[in-house]
């Protein structure tokens, strides 16, 4: 097989591999703008330029929203705005450590809930997958020290359950159907955007009369790249594949932040952290070759 072909044949992970990359990539210029902006106003503007974004191809495309569309848009824009604001307020109420390893939680969440959607439950193999990478997220992030459970630690499990469902009724109420993906991406930022302006209608202004080039550019990276971009093709790639396997790809996001950390912001990891790279690497690699098979057999058995 061409190299090519291969890239062809497996364009649905390297999608979501992508995505997760951005995801990572974008801590660093999250964590510049909220030293010059509260978080909820660099929330606010992100979805505000998503928005604006997703109506430019919109308008192009010209395609009609349904009131389905507009159900489904309006419900996976409240869920993800109730993430992102449980996600922000429960990283600043507790350690890095007990944040990135609690909202790891979601690989494991989604195909419970998956599985129990569906009624067709995942082999026993790929939960072990999931669980090993949430043992090398624990020691990819452990070098910053556990803090005592707390307030934020609850927020930060809320945070992992609901995108645990925010990604399966991604997969389970889209699959088959001849949604939008456009149309349901626009609105689901839209509906953020307006949440967050809510609670930030000051913040906003204000952030306009000061932000310098460079905080203008980190914005439409987190509004183009790991906003725009990054939500139609995981609306897609989820469409195209299973929550399970997407979870699993999307949860090697910690692995890019550490990279793209090392690389431009410095920082260095020990040796835990390298250990707890490859276990990521590695379970989402035999996992999604798991959840393939597993896939692939369920179809072979449906009545034709």
């Amino acid at each position: 097989m061409s190299l090519w072909s291969n890239i062809k044949e497996r364009r649905v992970d390297l999608s979501l591999l992508l995505v997760a990359a951005l995801w990572g990539a974008s801590y660093l210029s999250a964590k510049t703008l909220t030293e010059h902006a509260p978080v909820l106003t660099v929330l606010s503007l992100r979805f505000i330029s998503t928005s604006v974004a997703m109506a430019i191809i919109w308008a192009i495309k010209r395609d009609r929203i349904t009131r389905p569309e507009w159900l489904l848009g309006i419900g996976l824009g409240s869920s993800q705005a109730l993430i992102l604001f449980f996600e922000t307020t429960g990283v600043s109420r507790t350690s890095a450590t007990n944040a990135g390893l609690i909202i790891s939680l979601a690989i494991i969440f989604t195909p419970i809930l998956e599985s129990i959607a569906s009624k067709n439950w995942l082999p026993r193999s790929f939960f072990v997958a999931t669980v090993v990478a949430v043992v090398g997220v624990a020691l990819l992030v452990s070098d910053k020290g556990f803090a005592a459970p707390g307030i934020g630690d609850w927020l930060m499990l809320a945070a992992a359950t609901f995108r645990a469902i925010h990604v399966t009724a991604m997969g389970h109420l889209t699959t088959g159907k001849t949604y939008s993906s456009v149309s349901i991406t626009l609105l689901q930022s839209l509906t953020c955007g307006v949440v967050y302006s809510v609670f930030s209608i000051n913040g906003i202004g204000e952030a306009i009369k000061t932000f310098d080039l460079g905080l203008w550019l980190d914005l439409l990276f987190l509004s183009l790249l790991c906003g725009a971009f990054a939500f139609l093709v995981t609306l897609w790639a989820i469409r195209k594949t299973s929550s399970s396997r997407a979870s699993l790809l999307l949860g090697t996001e910690p692995v890019w932040a550490v990279i793209v950390g090392m690389t431009i912001g410095g920082e260095k990891l020990a040796l835990f952290g390298f250990i707890g790279a490859a276990l990521i690497i590695g379970s989402s690699y035999f996992g999604q070759k798991i959840e393939t098979r597993h896939r692939l057999l369920k179809q072979e058995q449906q009545p034709s």
